[in-house]
């Protein structure tokens, strides 16, 4: 399996770098972002791009692809809905429009959120975004797209959050993972697991596109 990973040294897209990296069935893992991961390994491929917007410099090397794991996401909070849907649906439809012209066998994941909204029409200015970026690549002509909308994420592994209140929230939290995990299965799931459920559903597919805490969880298992 040839990987493209987009966001990869985000606290999500650490997590799916960590697994597959770890799969021996995931040959090689091409991270595309502003700035290079500083990992090295022989599967893995840096290509530093800060144009995101416009992939033409680089369409000879993103395509070829048997899967994206799109990890890109900014928060709303303090955010205009003009800004934020620049940086979240104009980003991720471009990128996605490119590979699906490249790449027509490829399983698209979208990372979204838990609570995101399909209707488009809900009060919560985020959660519109996110269901219209949804439902907009659910139309492009891919093999197969999935919405990841994963709750809280409990990171692992190593795996460290880029905003230091979060980190440091997560490092006062840890001695509790194990009660977290057991009591909130539908809403709590593990970095481990997510980018387990990434490369699984890449491999078997599944029933739904929307992608739930709890089935990434059954997934990832």
């Amino acid at each position: 399996m040839k990987v493209l990973l987009f966001g990869a040294t985000g606290m999500v897209g650490q997590s799916v770098l960590r697994e597959c990296l770890l799969d021996p069935q995931v040959t090689s893992i091409t991270a595309v972002g502003r700035s290079v991961t500083g990992q090295q390994h022989p599967k893995l491929h840096d290509i530093k791009h800060g144009e995101l917007l416009d992939l033409s410099a680089i369409e000879e090397r993103v395509q070829g692809f048997d899967a994206c794991f799109f990890c890109l996401g900014v928060s709303s909070a303090g955010m205009s809905e003009a800004k934020y849907r620049e940086l979240t649906y104009d980003l991720t439809l471009s990128i996605a429009r490119t590979l699906a012209r490249l790449n027509p066998r490829m399983t698209f994941i979208y990372v979204s959120g838990s609570g995101t909204d399909s209707t488009e029409r809900g009060r919560s200015m985020w959660a519109r975004v996110k269901g219209k970026t949804e439902n907009d690549l659910l139309k492009l002509p891919f093999q197969a797209a999935y919405m990841f909308r994963p709750g809280a994420i409990l990171p692992k592994n190593g795996v460290r959050s880029k905003t230091k209140l979060y980190q440091a929230i997560y490092d006062v939290m840890r001695p509790f993972y194990p009660l977290l995990e057991r009591g909130f299965k539908n809403g709590i799931t593990t970095s481990e697991k997510l980018g387990r459920a990434m490369i699984n559903i890449v491999r078997q597919g599944y029933h739904t596109p929307f992608i739930e805490s709890s089935d990434i969880n059954k997934l990832g298992s």
